[in-house]
C-alpha cells in the first residue's frame, strides 16, 4: 500500500547519507550549537534541505516534521505526516565514531506506516513498510527470540552509561552495550542484532518514528514504560517517559526492573 513512498524514503536516505559522508570525512564539520550541549552541523542542515525537496516534491499534500525545520501547525490537520531526522547522532558524527543515521518515518493518522534507517558511515540500510516485514539490506529479519535478561545484550545511549545510569543493572544482562544515535540503535534491535532498546532521556517523535515502525514490522514490542503506544504527529513533539523496544516477553521484565 505504501511501496512508493517506501521506495522514495530509501532512496531519499541513501542521497541524504551522502551529503553526511562528504562532511563526515571532512576536517571541519562547521559546527553550531542549538543549546548547552546540543550541536547541529552544516551536514545536518544540507541533508534537511534536500530531504524536504525530494520527499516534499513527491508528495506534496503530505505533512512534514524534521528536527531541523522550522515547526509549524499546518501539519496537524494533515493525514500523512513524514517525520524526519536528517542526521541523528550529530555528537557522533562530530567525534568521528560511525554510529549515525538518516531517520525517514511517514506516519498515517498517528500511526507510523513506512520506516527507513539508513546508517551511510557503515551502508547499513534498515526499512520497512506495515504489515510487510523489517528488511535489513535486502534481507527479511526479525526481532529477537530470547526469553531471559541474564541471556540478552541491551542497547543504550552513550550519554546514559556517561552518566552511569545503567550502572545498577550491570549484573542483570548478557551486556550493555553503549551505541550513539537512537533511531539506529532502534534499527538495530529490529533486525535482531541486539536484544533489547531501552533509554530513559525523553526522546522526540524524530528520534523513534522510523524506529518504532521497524520494531513492530520485525515482530517486536515498542511502548513506553506505563505500557503506552506512541501516537505521532502531535503538537508536543517530546515524549518524556521510558521507551523500551524488545520482543513481548523482555518487554515486560524490562519494564518490571526499571519501573
Amino acid at each position: 500500500m505504501f511501496n512508493e513512498e517506501l521506495i522514495a524514503a530509501k532512496v531519499a536516505s541513501r542521497n541524504a547519507g551522502k551529503i553526511l559522508m562528504d562532511f563526515f570525512l571532512a576536517d571541519n564539520k562547521e559546527i553550531e550549537f542549538k543549546g548547552i550541549n546540543n550541536p547541529v552541523t552544516i551536514a545536518d542542515k544540507k541533508a534537511d534541505k534536500y530531504l524536504y525537496k525530494f520527499l516534499s516534491g513527491e508528495f506534496p499534500d503530505d505533512g512534514w516534521l524534521s528536527e531541523e525545520t522550522v515547526d509549524t501547525e499546518e501539519r496537524l490537520s494533515k493525514d500523512k505526516v513524514w517525520i524526519v531526522d536528517p542526521l541523528d547522532g550529530t555528537k557522533e558524527f562530530i567525534e568521528g565514531v560511525p554510529h549515525f543515521s538518516v531517520s525517514i518515518a511517514l506516519v498515517k493518522n498517528g500511526e507510523p506506516v513506512v520506516g527507513v534507517i539508513y546508517n551511510p558511515a557503515k551502508n547499513e540500510m534498515f526499512s520497512c513498510q506495515k504489515g510487510k516485514g523489517v528488511y535489513f539490506n535486502g534481507s527479511k529479519m526479525k526481532i529477537s527470540s530470547k526469553k531471559l535478561l541474564s541471556e540478552s545484550s541491551i542497547i543504550v545511549s552513550r550519554s546514559e552509561i556517561k552518566r552511569n545510569e545503567w550502572e545498577p543493572y550491570k549484573n542483570k544482562f548478557k551486556a550493555i552495550n553503549p551505541v550513539g544515535s537512537v533511531a539506529y540503535k532502534l534499527a538495530l534491535v529490529s533486525a535482531g542484532k541486539h536484544d533489547i532498546f531501552a533509554t530513559v532521556a525523553p526522546k522526540n517523535e524524530w528520534d523513534i518514528c522510523a524506529g518504532d515502525c521497524l520494531v513492530n514490522e520485525a515482530g517486536g514490542t515498542f511502548k513506553t514504560i506505563n505500557d503506552k503506544k506512541i501516537i505521532y504527529n502531535q503538537k508536543k513533539t517530546l515524549v518524556s517517559d521510558t521507551i523500551i523496544a524488545t520482543n513481548s516477553t523482555l518487554f515486560q521484565e524490562v519494564s518490571d526492573l526499571l519501573f
